[in-house]
């Protein structure tokens, strides 16, 4: 295998990297600023007409080609993925007929797939390269339902594997259940088929891997989970979704936690695992979940968050990056994908106290489709493996295979950020300017956390800026330690960084300036001696622009005037003067990110009530936009930062004409509006982050 990659390597360095540096090259002397780009080359993939390639798992195999399979059941070998010499990959099919394989691994001659309902290995006998024998080596129930996807496996130095899988949904689209033994939950497999439950607590866990030898998993947003993130599991580990814990008692269950220990902590009143939100106690806010695992034995927090909407939607595969030179600055540390926004961003992670914490920051963003899996190649590039899948994804293409090449040039980046006694110490990838770091003002510290509570997703809650009271540069100008006031374990704290603290070489700002670091806990150590300062001003806690925010968040926007009578853009209530309603219109969701019906037809200046109802088991709003602006809007829903959440996702903008709030799983709005004057074909959009690429519908107005 060494001389085959060292081969790769060689022609690789003479052929492709020739090509990629003349990019960069016209790249840069088109738009003299660095972007991603510049540092980090996206090469496409041609993919063969016929083979519909919605990856589902990626692996690399011993002579440096590439296994891929498909949620449509197929696994191909994809050889010469580097396209040497200008050659095209070939692609061969090694296997087919199996259940959407959402995971891909090889080991000792074979591949191991994970099925919706078993973990399969498969061998080629007789050498030519197609599968022999399909094997079951455990299968577990399924219920049928659509949501019980399986991921893996991720094969552990002990030779054993770990697979992961969904919750379901019954009658309640959006409330994760386990319908049948062991859904939301880990299992251990060996290779002679024996399993042993590992832990529990998952909702969507779409994304697992080996750091450092230590099994983590990645979570996506919903009912009990706030935001995504990843989390580091041991054996008996209860992480947040509390559907699993149903099967805790059995024998074989090493999780200790129980279903009342969750229910009755999170609200008195709340305590019957079948109850509706309804029924809880409303004089009682819910806790976060760092208070209910302060009560809880066994109860495991997320190592590092990803920001919902802000660093993604759908966090899905991570990997760890060798610990060489072959893909930039950031050796040891970790890339996760998101499907959604179709991006990668990077994970730098560390130790304090006994248990993981660290820093997320956006690294590549511009992929063809939704990011879900993710393999080193032979020569140190990254392969990206995609797919819409009905779910909605930024990149518009439905499916795709990418590779990612570092160009080697470094980026002027914050190579990580520590928790220090008394603050943050950032490192850079280059030296910084001495005078501009050392200003405390160039900083913006904003601590937050989510809600722990079984109703979908969470706005950010108990936001607090903090002080920061010296800044204080290293003698190379690679670190800067940042003294803070008051900054609280648990939370998550964005670090951002202002554009005006620049490198010395090239005096240009950070390619990303803004840093999330989940603080479990601080650490020991000495404090600096440093005056404290005031608070200054603030007009911004999230580096949002303002402008799209404050009327919106006022609900003071007005959309119509009608007898005299303003009417807000989110008109929830039938206005005084209307005596009669010329048209009333119900609206749904459909899964996929569809509304129910993609056509809608009023009369110009008619008054309109209309009654958005969300079927569907994600968050969605209805936004009517001025013809052609449903993406300019969306993209600036997606600037609205740590805020979007809270702010439905509406900015406030004179494109927008009306529109509902986020409207929940299960849950339903009405509003009232006046149709256009102007005859035409108008856009209603979802505006979550992710979803406006897709899920949009038209209004045609008439006279």
């Amino acid at each position: 295998m060494k001389a085959i990659i060292k081969n790769i390597l060689m022609t690789f360095s003479v052929t492709a990297a020739v090509g990629i540096a003349t990019t960069f090259a016209q790249d840069k002397s088109a738009n003299p600023v660095p972007t991603e780009n510049d540092f980090y080359h996206i090469v496409t993939l041609p993919v063969p007409e016929g083979v519909e390639l919605e990856v589902g798992g990626l692996t690399l195999l011993p002579d440096g080609s590439i296994g891929a399979s498909t949620r449509r059941g197929d696994i191909y070998i994809i050889q010469n993925p580097y396209q040497l010499d200008g050659s095209l990959p070939y692609y061969k099919k090694f296997a087919s007929g199996l259940h959407e394989v959402l995971g891909l691994a090889y080991k000792d001659g074979a591949f191991y797939c994970v099925q919706r309902g078993e973990l399969t290995k498969l061998i080629d006998k007789n050498g030519d390269g197609k599968a022999d024998v399909y094997e079951t080596v455990y299968a577990w129930p399924i219920s049928g339902n659509y949501h019980e996807y399986s991921y893996g496996p991720v094969i552990m130095p002990n030779g054993n594997m770990m697979v992961n899988l969904n919750v379901g949904f019954d009658n309640e689209w959006w409330r994760g259940k386990s319908l049948v033994k062991w859904r939301a939950w880990t299992l251990e497999i060996t290779p002679d088929g024996t399993m042993t439950p590992y832990a529990t607590g998952l909702r969507s866990p779409a994304g697992q891997g080996l750091i450092d030898g230590d099994y983590f998993y990645s979570e996506n947003q919903g009912d009990w989970v706030g935001s995504g993130y990843i989390m580091q599991l041991n054996k008996g580990d209860f992480a947040m979704h509390p559907a699993g814990l149903r099967w805790a008692a059995d024998p074989l269950s090493p999780v200790k936690v129980r279903t009342e220990d969750i229910y009755s902590r999170v609200n008195p009143r709340f305590n019957d695992p079948e109850g509706k939100i309804e029924d809880r106690d409303p004089k009682r806010p819910y806790k976060t979940l760092f208070e209910v695992a302060a009560e809880v034995k066994g109860m495991k927090l997320p190592a590092v968050y990803l920001p919902h909407s802000v660093l993604g939607t759908s966090t899905s595969s991570m990997v760890q990056i060798p610990k060489d030179d072959k893909f930039g600055p950031f050796a040891g540390q970790v890339i996760i994908g998101d499907q959604g926004q179709s991006r990668l961003n990077r994970i730098f992670l560390e130790k304090v106290k006994g248990e993981y914490q660290g820093a997320a920051f956006t690294f590549r963003e511009g992929f063809e489709s939704g990011v879900l899996r993710l393999a080193w190649g032979a020569d140190g590039s990254l392969f990206v493996g995609q797919t819409n899948r009905g779910w909605g994804s930024k990149g518009q293409k439905l499916y795709g295979l990418e590779r990612v090449v570092w160009a080697k040039k470094t980026p002027f980046e914050m190579k990580a950020v520590r928790a220090m006694a008394d603050g943050f110490e950032i490192e850079f990838t280059q030296p910084v300017n001495k005078k501009a770091a050392a200003d405390p003002d160039a900083y913006n510290v904003t601590g937050f956390t989510y809600k722990y509570h079984p109703v979908y997703g969470s706005n950010t809650i108990r936001e607090k800026i903090h002080v920061v009271n010296a800044a204080v540069v290293s003698e190379d100008g690679l670190k800067v330690r940042l003294v803070i006031d008051s900054l609280r374990e648990k939370y998550i704290h964005e670090i951002r960084v202002d554009d005006k603290v620049t490198s010395v070489e090239g005096n240009t700002p950070l390619l990303h300036p803004v840093a999330y670091y989940t603080l479990n806990n601080i650490p020991e150590g000495d404090k600096l001696n440093v005056p404290k300062r005031k608070p200054k001003p603030v007009h911004d806690m999230s580096g949002m622009d303002m402008t799209m925010v404050k009327p919106a968040a006022e609900s003071k926007a007005k959309a119509a005037t009608v007898a005299g009578v303003a009417l807000k853009k989110n008109q929830t209530t039938k206005p005084a003067s209307w005596t009669t309603i010329d048209q009333t219109i119900t609206l749904g969701t459909k899964p996929g990110l569809k509304y129910d019906k993609l056509e809608l037809t009023i009369k110009a200046g008619s008054k309109v009530k209309l009654t958005f109802t969300n079927n569907d088991d994600m968050p969605h709003n209805f936004v009517v936009v001025q013809p052609g602006q449903a993406v300019a809007v969306g993209e600036m829903a997606m600037k609205l930062g740590l805020a979007s959440t809270k702010l439905s996702h509406i900015p406030n903008t004179p494109l927008l004409l009306f529109n509902t709030t986020l409207v929940g799983p299960g849950s339903s709005q009405t509003i009232y509006f006046v149709a256009p004057t102007k005859p035409g074909k108008y856009t209603y959009v979802c505006t979550v982050p992710g979803h406006f690429y897709v899920m949009q519908g038209t209004l045609t107005v008439v006279k």
